[in-house]
């Protein structure tokens, strides 16, 4: 098997030219409130107000942006619990190329829709019983489609990696990044962007609580993997992290962090509340662990990626409503 070739901060620098004028150049907000309570200067990235909702357009639109005539006419297989899918869905659409996505049978109601509503073919299975990497090998080669995965790939954690390159450049040296992990796309793509803006940068992934692959793995100093966990967190349901995310976030990161249900629920309610945005329950991950830091933060720049705001109403409504 060949060395990986990982991607690097110019393949960062790429991708912003890539997507510019695709993806939305989404606002940096801060609360006087959270700013008060952390006793630091914080600075969300809202990622939640990007097309489809999330960070996830910016890597799908740059590796499918990438793909040759024959490529483009075969088309593009994707997994994915929701905001990868909707993010190759409407890049595919955007670029006309045929897309079909494998999504979980519990995937929220509203993000099945949403692909669907942007031109792709879904294919449900079972998260817990069928292996969604497996389906989408086996239709690339039976197809001849090229596959996407939602992390492991080099163009799209470099796409992911223009939304911290954005936030650096917007409001100059931070102290400390946060940022949601699931299999470690937003992660590594982040990390490429602080070592190259803001070198002194410390950048922590968070995970949810039921769900710490990924710390496990940074532990040990090699890729845990763990049965798909139970969490409202349904952006971060992997069970592993990738082959070329895993090195970079080995390599650069600072810790990997986790936070409970519960305090993902309280930080849902937050956002609600006091600066009336809507962030799923995987993009509350990064503010939920930076509050349990604050001692450690105090006095700091803090930039806190809020990575994607799609949920289904009902189940924001319960949620906020009640405790985890």
């Amino acid at each position: 098997m060949s060395e990986l070739i990982l991607p690097t901060y110019e393949d960062v620098a790429a991708a912003a030219r890539r997507i510019e004028g695709h993806a939305h150049r989404t606002p940096v907000l801060t609360s006087r409130t959270v700013n008060e309570e952390l006793g630091a200067e914080v600075f969300f990235k809202c990622e939640n107000l990007q097309r489809m909702g999330a960070f996830k357009f910016r890597g799908g639109f740059n590796a499918l942006s990438k793909f040759d005539a024959q490529q483009r006419k075969a088309g593009v297989v994707a997994f994915s619990s929701g905001n990868h899918a909707q993010a190759i869905a409407l890049a595919a659409r955007i670029l006309d190329i045929p897309a079909t996505i494998i999504m979980p049978h519990d995937a929220p109601e509203s993000k099945v829709a949403a692909t669907r509503g942007y031109g792709a073919s879904v294919i449900i299975y079972d998260r817990y019983k069928e292996d969604r990497e497996q389906i989408g090998r086996d239709l690339a080669q039976k197809h001849g489609m090229t596959l996407i995965p939602p992390y492991d790939h080099p163009d799209v954690i470099a796409g992911q990696g223009t939304a911290a390159k954005e936030l650096f450049e917007e409001v100059g040296q931070l102290d400390a990044l946060f940022a949601p992990m699931g299999g470690g796309g937003l992660t590594s793509g982040s990390l490429l962007s602080a070592r190259a803006l803001s070198p002194q940068c410390k950048v922590y992934g968070v995970e949810p609580e039921a769900g710490n692959d990924g710390q496990q793995s940074f532990r040990s100093g090699k890729i845990v993997h763990i049965d798909t966990p139970q969490t409202i967190a349904d952006g971060a349901q992997t069970q592993h992290l990738g082959n070329y995310t895993f090195p970079i976030v080995l390599r650069e990161a600072t810790d990997i962090l986790t936070a409970s249900d519960a305090e993902l629920v309280d930080a849902m309610r937050f956002f609600a509340a006091r600066m009336k945005l809507v962030v799923e329950p995987t993009g509350c991950l990064g503010y939920a662990a930076a509050r349990k830091m604050k001692e450690q933060l105090k006095g700091q720049r803090i930039g806190i990626i809020l990575s994607g705001g799609n949920i289904d109403l009902p189940r924001l409504a319960a949620l906020l409503a009640t405790n985890v």
